[in-house]
C-alpha cells in the first residue's frame, strides 16, 4: 500500500505523541466522533468537539478527496437521562394514559436532535457522512451490520463478559492491557473501590454491557432477558457497523477518555480480536465559561441556542461564525475560557477578514496554510496567517472556507435601522465604547456604517450598505 501521509501530523492520546498520520486505506479514510445524548439542548461545551472535528473532516477531504473520507458521528437516543427527561416533561400525560413512555422518549429525542442539527448548522458544521442512532443498532439488523446484542454475544463467547444479577458485564481482568488509553492501572482502581456496592461484579471496575429494564422502562428482548444496552457498547457497535473493526481516527472531548473511550477500546478489541480499535485517538480540551467550570449551579450554563437567539450571554445575540471563530482561536488540545471578551475578539477578527475579503479573488489555498493546519490542527497559527497584513496568496475566501468560515455571499436580514438609531442615541450620550461595539458588530455581519452630516440641518446622520 502506498505511503499516503500528506504531511498531516496529529497528537495521539494513545501514545501521548505527535505522529505522522498514515491512513489504513488512503482511498477510504475513516473517522468516528462521539455525538450528543439527545435529552436536552446542546451547551457550548458540546459545540467544541463538533467544531474541532468538523475542521479535521474538512482538512481530510481537502487532502484525500471529498469522496474518500467517511465521518461517522452518532446520536445516543437511549439513555437513563432521556428516560428521566421524558418522565419530567410528559409525566401527567403518561399517568393519564394519553401517551406511553416510549412515545414520550421519542418526542424528547426527536425534538432535541432536531435542535442539535439546527444549532451546529448555524455554527458552520458540515453534516457527517453517517449519523446512526443508537436505537437502530440494538438488535440484529436486516442489512447485516453489526449490532449491540451480537457484539455482547461475541464478548461472552470469547470469555470477556459474563451474566450476573440480571446484567451482562465486561470482565476487565480478561484484558491484560486494560487502561492503556487513560494510563489507569487496574490495581489502583481496585484499591479504592467499594466492592460491597456492586457485589455481583467479579471486579469493581467491570462495567455494564446490558442491563435489565423494568416494565415501565424502554427495553428490547435479548438472550439475557428484556433490557437495554450500556452506554459504551453503543459506540463500539455503531463505529464497527460503518467503519469496520479497525479504523483510522476516533475523537471526542477530553472528558470521554475514561471511562467511555477506554471501555469502547476494551469491548471492540476483545470482540473482534484486534490489537487496536482506532489507530489515532484525538481529544479536545475542556471549556470554562468566564473563568469558571460551566454549571447550572454557577449560573453560567449556556446553550448554543441561547447564544444564537437570546441575549443571555453578554446582553446580546452572537452570530454562529463568531462563536465558531472564537472556538478556533484556541488550540483544540488546550483548555478554553469562553467569555464575552473572547467573542468580541473573534468578532473583530471576523470583521477584519471580511473587509479584506472584498479585495480577495478565488484561488488555491497556499501551502503555508495547509502546513499550519496539518501540524496537529494549528488553528491559531492558521488564523494568524489569515489575519496577516501580507497575505501570501490571493484566496482569503477559499482559505477561510477550509476551516468553515464563510466570507463570501454575505447578506443581512437584521433590522439595521434599529441598530443605527440605538447607536446614534449612544453617541449623543457620549457612550463611545458601546457605540463602537455596535458599529463593529454590524461590520462583522457585513454592514458598513458611514457617519456624516445632513447638509441642510448639520445634524449627524448615518448611512449604511451591505458590503458583500
Amino acid at each position: 500500500m502506498p505511503d499516503e501521509t500528506k504531511g498531516l501530523r496529529l497528537t495521539n492520546t494513545l501514545t501521548r505523541a505527535k505522529e505522522v498520520f498514515r491512513p489504513i486505506d488512503p482511498e477510504n479514510v475513516r473517522m468516528y466522533v462521539c455525538g450528543p445524548t439527545v435529552y436536552d439542548y446542546a451547551h457550548i461545551g458540546n459545540a467544541r468537539p463538533v467544531i474541532v472535528f468538523d475542521v479535521l473532516f474538512r482538512l481530510l477531504r481537502h487532502l484525500y478527496g471529498a469522496d474518500q473520507v467517511t465521518y461517522v458521528r452518532n446520536i445516543t437516543d437511549v439513555d437513563d437521562k432521556i428516560n428521566a427527561r421524558a418522565l419530567r416533561d410528559f409525566g401527567p400525560e403518561i399517568e393519564a394514559g394519553r401517551v406511553t413512555l416510549n412515545q414520550a422518549i421519542r418526542s424528547v429525542t426527536e425534538r432535541t436532535a432536531n435542535q442539535f442539527h439546527e444549532d451546529v448548522a448555524a455554527l458552520g458544521c458540515l453534516k457527517p457522512s453517517f449519523e446512526p442512532r443508537a436505537t437502530e443498532f440494538v438488535m440484529p439488523r436486516v442489512d447485516g451490520k453489526i449490532d449491540m446484542v451480537t457484539l455482547i454475544g461475541q464478548l461472552i463467547e470469547r470469555g470477556n463478559a459474563y451474566e450476573a444479577n440480571g446484567e451482562v458485564l465486561f470482565d476487565v481482568a480478561s484484558m491484560p492491557d486494560y487502561g492503556r488509553l487513560s494510563r489507569r492501572n487496574l490495581e489502583d482502581q481496585q484499591a479504592g473501590a467499594r466492592v460491597a456496592v456492586d457485589a455481583h461484579k467479579r471486579n469493581p471496575a467491570d462495567f455494564v454491557l446490558w442491563k435489565r429494564s423494568s416494565p415501565e422502562e424502554p427495553g428490547w428482548e435479548s438472550p439475557w432477558g428484556r433490557g437495554r444496552p450500556g452506554w459504551h457498547i453503543e459506540c463500539s457497535a455503531m463505529s464497527a457497523a460503518f467503519l469496520g473493526e479497525t479504523f483510522d481516527i476516533h475523537g471526542g472531548g477530553l472528558d470521554l477518555i475514561f471511562p467511555h473511550h477506554e471501555n469502547e477500546i476494551a469491548q471492540s478489541r476483545c470482540a473482534h480480536g484486534t490489537p487496536v480499535m482506532a489507530n489515532y485517538w484525538l481529544h479536545n480540551g475542556f471549556l470554562q465559561v468566564e473563568g469558571r467550570k460551566m454549571a447550572k449551579s454557577e449560573g453560567n450554563f449556556v446553550t448554543i441556542h441561547e447564544l444564537l437567539h437570546t441575549e443571555k450571554f453578554g446582553g446580546r445575540k452572537w452570530p454562529g461564525e463568531v462563536l465558531r471563530l472564537a472556538m478556533l482561536m484556541t488550540h483544540y488540545r488546550e483548555p478554553i475560557d469562553f467569555s464575552v471578551r473572547k467573542l468580541e475578539e473573534a468578532e473583530n477578527v471576523l470583521a477584519k477578514l471580511r473587509r479584506k475579503a472584498n479585495d480577495a479573488s478565488a484561488g488555491e489555498v497556499a501551502p503555508s496554510f495547509i502546513g499550519a493546519l496539518s501540524d496537529d490542527l494549528d488553528l491559531p497559527g492558521y488564523i494568524h496567517l489569515l489575519n496577516a497584513g501580507d497575505l501570501p496568496e490571493p484566496s482569503l475566501v477559499v482559505a477561510a472556507a477550509l476551516i468553515g468560515i464563510d466570507l463570501s455571499g454575505l447578506e443581512t436580514d437584521i433590522d439595521v435601522e434599529s441598530f443605527v438609531q440605538r447607536r446614534l442615541a449612544l453617541i449623543r450620550d457620549k457612550n463611545w465604547a458601546e457605540a463602537d461595539r455596535i458599529r463593529d458588530e454590524l461590520l462583522a455581519q457585513g454592514v458598513q456604517l458611514k457617519d456624516g452630516k445632513d447638509p441642510d440641518t448639520g445634524e449627524r446622520v448615518t448611512t449604511w450598505e451591505v458590503k458583500r
